[in-house]
């Protein structure tokens, strides 16, 4: 080709950029996967998963108090959008005490990241941290509960459609898993009587 004087056409080379928005409002891991609490409002964990049903699925997004274990807050709803996770973080403050420094730790979900839901911590002087990419064992304490929600409540039901996944898990986090579900790292109580004991210890 050299000698003939010609040239092979090739194609432009291309060089992989990630998408500005995915790197926007990316918190450091302030948690460590350090999953103890001292008292109640330290350290939150939040987290989505989905329930699928006749048509499709819901999402669920939860919001548990590492202190506990409790499930502080949730939402469920047909999309997963940034209103999901903010229904669940407005049910989670409005049922605690909570003070500056609070951290609150999650994955770098879309919605995680949004700036909307990123104001709803600055405005109640939260800290918030993420996993690092990829890594579902820095929420590993989110994990194992809805792994135990789903073979102990899901798995156990025949839910087809929103209703139904609404009262399954209405049932068994406010029925059950608060107030009756017990912890080995607990002491084998449940998230509302150690509360309870810790509340009479600080009286």
């Amino acid at each position: 080709m050299a000698k003939q004087g010609l040239k092979a056409r090739n194609g432009k080379g291309y060089k992989y950029f990630p998408d500005v928005l995915a790197r926007n409002h990316v918190s450091d891991n302030l948690l460590r996967r350090n999953f103890q609490a001292s008292k109640p409002n330290e350290k939150w964990v939040s987290d989505i998963t989905y329930i699928k049903v006749e048509k499709g699925f819901v999402y669920l997004a939860v919001i548990m108090d590492l202190f506990s274990r409790k499930i502080i807050g949730w939402s469920l709803d047909t999309t997963m959008t940034n209103q999901l996770i903010m229904d669940a973080f407005k049910m989670a403050v409005a049922s605690r005490n909570i003070e500056p420094g609070l951290i609150l730790h999650s994955d770098r979900g879309v919605q995680y990241r949004s700036w909307e839901y990123q104001q709803l911590l600055l405005d109640e002087k939260i800290r918030p941290s993420m996993s690092r990419k990829g890594n579902c064992w820095d929420n590993a304490a989110m994990e194992a509960f809805f792994a135990r929600f789903k073979v102990e409540a899901l798995y156990a039901e025949s839910v087809t459609t929103k209703k139904e996944a609404y009262s399954c898990v209405f049932d068994d986090i406010e029925l059950f898993y608060n107030s009756h579900r017990r912890h080995s790292t607990l002491g084998y109580q449940s998230p509302n009587h150690f509360e309870t004991a810790y509340e009479k210890m600080c009286a």
